[in-house]
């Protein structure tokens, strides 16, 4: 599986972006996506994430109510919908595939990787 995110950019606190992550490959509907981020001279953390049968979300304390993750299996894409942006949430957006069933939220369980996409909030 390849992920290719895009959708980022600069953006006002308060505002919003929509960021959105097309993987290749048939058999997408069976995996797990998440989407991590790495601010500079931080770890990568877990920001969301959705099951394959998009049942059950699961979101970072410090997104919650704010992010909304969602898929779209026809169309192989996972998109993070950010509202209500704080200067803390600058950062490199990752979206992530895992196989297995579970929404999990260390970066080791996660199987493929995007290759990011820069977000920045002015204040």
């Amino acid at each position: 599986v390849q992920l290719q995110a895009s959708g980022g950019g600069l953006v006002q606190a308060g505002g919003s972006l929509r960021l959105s992550c097309i993987a290749s490959g048939r058999t997408f509907s069976s995996y797990t996506m998440a989407w991590f981020r790495q601010a500079p001279g931080k770890e990568r953390e877990f920001v969301a994430g959705i099951s394959w049968n998009i049942i059950r979300t699961y979101y970072a304390d410090s997104v919650k109510g704010r992010f909304t993750i969602s898929r779209d299996n026809p169309k192989n894409t996972v998109y993070l919908q950010m509202n209500s942006l704080k200067p803390e949430d600058t950062a490199v957006y990752y979206c992530a595939a895992d196989s297995s069933r579970g929404i999990g939220v260390h970066l080791h369980e996660y199987d493929y990787w995007g290759q990011g996409t820069q977000v920045t909030v002015s204040s």
